[in-house]
């Protein structure tokens, strides 16, 4: 059968020929912002008349510039995913891009966007490593090397052709996902003005009438399903070479105030965007529940013989330790109301059973020992302080995941992914000759947990006990025998 040649998805044949102003400058053309920030952007504008084109800006040299452009910046967004334990599907045509720029083949057009009067908004995805200051950036740069310069020298030029106006500065929200996000990104601008020799009225004026809003974004990217796009492209009239698929979740904390909650109508789209004042508890909230999730039912779920996360959260006894892990040794470590940590937890449960993604823990093992102390670590320790006894389950999977570092289990090799001196030094523990020396050697060990865990009290005693019940009885009967003797 002839395949039939489509036509590309332009504005014209997809009947989209409406102008928008250019209200927000968008530092990175890839799969996340386009389904995360130009998905909420694009439904402000359908859902509560926002009236916000975007202008993208290639942040590097290659890129997908081009392709959007010759699209007119239209995309489709497919999201799949499970909502309130219901199966969704959607997909969306994505409007709001109306242009896009390549500044290291037109730097006049880049800084030209300084100009325009509507701009209101600076966002950016530039990865973790993309805040960054490189002393050899100068204002006259065709492009800079470090997006941060590239920031400045525009947002120079916006206060040179305004006169410093005081209602000409940004809203600066920066999603890299680094902690203080948008300060350090000002802390870098106001180095470059230094550097640089700008008046003091331009500093004055970026710390006073531009606002810099540290951020926390979370969605599941996937990006271009390239091994399943002919029926993605099936289920469109125009062929689209920029199609972006992503969960159905997304979670966007602002740290702001009135002016920002007046300045993008938020309130008005049914979207999980908060604007706080400090972020860091729903950071912690994330990292200690979503990404503690995680880490806590790796080792444990390996060991009992799971591959994914949907397997391991939708069988009988595995999905029930690792709810019982969040919702009765976690949530109430942390500082939010209880309603809140409630909510976000079952989102998350939401998002481990998605159908369409699956999510294997060998590929979330890299490094465990590390995310350990930074994710589970916290809540064992704020457990054990708040109510004066260690955590069953979490004290449990600790022990798991000190068994997991033995690298075998039942004469079969485990998916260990760490560092060669973390390996080994584990791999030394388990030369010991009991349970109790192998416990005390790796609780001791600062380089893994910067401090003595041995000092934590009954903490050596009980992970000695689960490893020996773990060798002798398995994961399920071991856990059975261990919340026996911890009555």
């Amino acid at each position: 059968m002839e395949k039939i040649t489509k036509k590309s998805l332009n504005r014209e044949a997809a009947g989209l020929t409406q102008k928008l102003p250019i209200k927000v400058i968008q530092y990175g053309e890839g799969n996340f912002l386009r389904a995360f920030v130009d998905y909420v952007i694009d439904k402000l504008n359908k859902k509560a008349d926002f009236n916000a084109g975007v202008a993208v800006i290639q942040p590097l040299a290659g890129g997908l510039v081009d392709v959007l452009n010759k699209q007119d910046g239209l995309y489709n967004l497919f999201m799949k995913g499970i909502k309130k334990g219901k199966e969704i599907q959607e997909q969306e045509t994505i409007s709001c891009i109306q242009k896009g720029i390549n500044p290291y083949e037109d730097y006049q057009a880049y800084l030209n966007l300084a100009k325009e009067e509507q701009l209101e908004f600076l966002i950016s995805n530039t990865t973790e490593a993309g805040i960054a200051y490189n002393e050899n950036d100068t204002l006259e740069g065709h492009p800079h090397n470090s997006f941060p310069a590239k920031v400045t020298a525009l947002l120079y030029k916006r206060f040179q052709h305004f006169n410093g106006a005081k209602d000409k500065g940004l809203s600066i929200i920066p999603c890299e996902l680094i902690n203080y996000n948008a300060d350090a990104l000002k802390d870098i601008i106001l180095k470059y003005a230094e550097l640089w020799k700008l008046e003091d009225k331009f500093v004055s004026w970026i710390k006073d009438h531009n606002d810099f809003h540290n951020t926390l974004v979370d969605r599941i990217v996937p990006g271009y399903p390239k091994d399943d796009i002919d029926s993605y492209q099936e289920k469109l009239e125009l062929e689209d070479k920029l199609i972006v698929s992503a969960e159905v979740f997304l979670l966007w904390v602002i740290e702001g105030g009135e002016k920002l909650k007046s300045r993008i109508p938020f309130d008005k789209i049914d979207e999980n965007i908060l604007i706080v004042e400090d972020l860091q508890p729903y950071r912690t909230r994330k990292v200690r529940i979503l990404n503690g999730a995680h880490t806590t039912m790796v080792p444990f779920s390996i060991l009992y013989g799971n591959e994914t996360v949907k397997e391991t959260v939708d069988h009988e006894f595995t999905g029930k330790y690792i709810r019982e892990a969040v919702f009765e040794e976690i949530n109430p470590t942390l500082e939010l109301s209880e309603e809140e940590l409630r909510t976000f937890a079952e989102e998350v449960f939401d998002r481990f059973r998605n159908p369409f993604i699956k999510h294997q823990l060998s590929s979330i093992a890299l490094n465990s020992i590390s995310k350990f102390k930074v994710r589970v670590l916290p809540s064992i320790l704020t457990f054990q302080k708040k109510y004066n006894r260690l955590p069953l389950r979490l004290t449990y999977a600790f022990a798991c995941l000190i068994r997991f570092y033995k690298g075998e289990w039942k004469g079969e090799s485990l998916p260990v992914n760490d560092d060669e001196k973390t390996t080994s030094e584990l791999k030394q523990a388990w030369e010991l000759n009991s349970y109790n020396e192998i416990a005390e050697r790796v609780l001791k060990n600062g380089n893994f947990w910067d401090m003595d865990l041995t000092e934590v009290p009954q903490f050596k005693e009980k992970i000695a006990t689960a490893l020996e019940l773990i060798d002798n009885k398995g994961i399920e009967e071991g856990f059975k025998a261990f919340s026996e003797k911890s009555e």
